[in-house]
């Protein structure tokens, strides 16, 4: 085999679509890792539901300005269809719910929740984009998920928090809209899918933001979450995750998300002092050592 083909064979197998999905999708949770801290931050002095609404309806000024800037052709009316299930799931369904959950408990408890998310992403990848991992996938990461509720149980007392529940819901439609998204990202673009779902949802959350603003002199502290719940990670974390998704697969790439729950304890640890206990140490790095074996499994 001569030298050239050698270095043909190589290149591509270094910059292989499923090398740049995964680094963008390590981009992406970098992003993500960020956002529950934020919002327990924005939350000291600006009520749940504005910071839920709020965040996306700032996004989607981005994402307008952006739009007709770079002059984007318009979905079509099937694609419009599927940006509403983007829309429900991360820019109204997630920030919701687990701006509700932040009301209630600490961001690190949070955090740990975020290691479901794999799990979701995944079987929603499976659904709609009829990926097909091997059944010890499933197998591992139904254990992560079974040490996730499991811990949030105990520590409850033997019962599930309220914000639990938040906590779930937010997570199952977070992974319906990154699974959606990732799948019109080969179609439209990975900021494409972002900016029009932010769009596609603006007229709803409009007056209701207006409703909720707040009444009195909000801090700069909690002005800085909610920019960066705004700007971050409702507008710019997804340029990166929806092309890994689309770059990498669904299933595949969602895997990257086990680093999430680390880097949301540590920038809680952080920015709002949360301790670290070792049981919450502990149950993460299970749920991370079980999803990473269920991604040698897909």
């Amino acid at each position: 085999m001569s030298a050239s083909t050698v270095s043909a064979a190589a290149v591509p197998a270094a910059a292989s679509p499923s090398f740049k999905g995964f680094a963008y999708g390590l981009a992406g949770v970098a992003c993500f890792s960020g956002t529950l801290p934020a919002t327990r931050l924005a939350i000291a002095e600006l009520d749940p539901l504005f910071i839920g609404l709020g965040r996306a309806l700032v996004a989607a000024l981005l994402a307008a300005l952006l739009l007709l800037i770079t002059r984007q052709r318009r979905p079509s009316l099937a694609q419009w269809g599927r940006l509403s299930l983007v829309s429900i799931g991360v820019v109204v369904g997630f920030p919701l719910f687990s701006s509700l959950a932040m009301a209630e408990v600490p961001a690190n408890h949070g955090a740990l929740f975020t290691g479901l998310l794999p799990l979701c992403t995944a079987l929603f990848g499976a659904w709609f984009a009829h990926e097909r991992p091997r059944a010890m996938f499933w197998v591992y990461a139904l254990v992560g998920s079974v040490l996730v509720t499991g811990y949030a149980w105990v520590e409850a007392g033997g019962t599930l928090q309220r914000a639990d529940g938040y906590l779930l819901v937010s997570i199952v439609l977070c992974g319906l809209g990154y699974a959606e998204g990732g799948r019109l990202a080969r179609e439209l673009g990975s900021w494409q899918v972002i900016c029009w779902a932010l769009l596609l949802a603006a007229p709803f959350i409009a007056w209701p933001v207006w409703v909720l603003r707040p009444q009195h002199v909000v801090h700069a502290a909690s002005w800085a979450g909610f920019a960066y719940v705004s700007v971050v990670s409702m507008f710019l974390g997804f340029f990166v995750w929806y092309r890994g998704l689309a770059l990498g697969g669904i299933a595949r790439v969602s895997q990257v998300q086990l680093l999430q729950p680390f880097g949301g304890m540590l920038v809680a640890a952080w920015l709002l002092g949360e301790p670290l206990s070792t049981g919450l140490m502990v149950v993460t790095a299970a749920v991370a050592l079980s999803v990473a074996i269920s991604r040698r499994a897909a």
